[in-house]
């Protein structure tokens, strides 16, 4: 008697597990190559935050250069730490074409 009750139970787990298994998502490939594109793209952008970064760098040592000798006000100093910013903005928008 008690092995057909193990018995009952076992078929019962199979019957309400293989379903499952069945229905739930399998790893697949897409048809269409935008994961590649999302990842070119993906590695475009980090290009150019790299570039924005060592653009920051550089115009933090350019200003500090700058205030450090007395040839220009703090003015001129920061406008150039801007252009220094700004033309790695440029070069950041062409990594990304």
């Amino acid at each position: 008697m008690r092995w057909k009750v193990c018995l009952q139970v076992g078929v019962l787990t199979v019957a309400l597990a293989v379903p499952g298994i069945v229905v739930a998502p399998s790893v697949g490939y897409a048809q269409t190559q935008s994961k590649e594109r999302r990842d070119d793209r993906q590695g475009d952008r980090q290009g150019a935050r790299d570039t924005r970064q060592e653009g920051r760098q550089e115009a933090r040592t350019q200003k500090a250069e700058c205030k450090a000798g007395d040839e220009k006000t703090r003015s001129e100093c920061r406008q150039e730490s801007r252009d220094t910013k700004q033309d790695a903005r440029g070069e950041a928008r062409e990594v990304k074409k």
